[in-house]
């Protein structure tokens, strides 16, 4: 079999190049070797260096176009991005949090409104949401004064270092948690501060 279809390729071999037609026209232009390929033009001019650069229209690409901002715009975007305004906001959520978080924990208490006086009166239902609205609000003040404390310093270490990263939130938390324990002690402000900056560097870690 193998002897058969050699002999046929020489054969027909043989016959393309002796037989010459009179009717045929001659090929005009180079050789298939020398001209270049058609796609490798194609890919010259998509990819290559005969490239053109093109503008993307978002209108065409499918995008809407951005919007010119007004003065107004522009005003409220940075009120929204200042220090006093993420310190408000972060003393409104300190509050709020703080609030629930001491109602909670007044709630599951054995002694809210027991009279230390007369530790074996009943106390009354009175006396019980009143004892769980103090320790409500004084948990709503404190933690309102550290969220504020917190946004303020790591807004301002922001904006003096010019980066976002992890150690801004470190460093806030230093700040605020030697500020509140050094009203106890040098020694208590160390502690805070370390206490503070740890659990900041713990919070950036699971978050990021």
């Amino acid at each position: 079999m193998l002897t058969v279809c050699i002999t046929i390729m020489a054969a027909h071999s043989g016959s393309s190049s002796v037989s010459t037609s009179p009717e045929s026209p001659p090929v005009m232009g180079s050789s298939s070797e020398d001209a270049p390929l058609q796609y490798s033009l194609i890919l010259n001019h998509l990819i290559g260096d005969k490239r053109q650069a093109r503008e993307l229209n978002p209108a065409v690409m499918g995008g809407l176009p951005n919007p010119h901002k007004s003065e107004e715009q522009k005003m409220i975007e940075r009120g929204m991005e200042s220090c006093a305004f993420k310190a408000a906001l972060a003393c409104v959520g300190g509050f709020v949090l703080g609030g629930a978080f001491g109602v909670f924990t007044a709630g599951i208490d054995t002694n809210v409104g027991f009279d230390p006086k007369d530790p074996l009166r009943t106390p009354t239902a009175k006396e019980v949401l009143k004892d769980m609205g103090q320790r409500g609000m004084s948990y709503a003040k404190n933690f309102a004064i550290v969220g504020a404390m917190f946004s303020c310093s790591e807004c301002l270490i922001e904006s003096y270092r010019g980066k976002s990263d992890w150690k801004n939130a470190v460093l806030s938390g230093c700040v605020t948690g030697g500020a509140i324990g050094f009203r106890a002690g040098l020694k208590a402000g160390v502690l805070g501060c370390g206490g503070f900056a740890a659990f900041s560097a713990a919070i950036e870690y699971y978050l990021h």
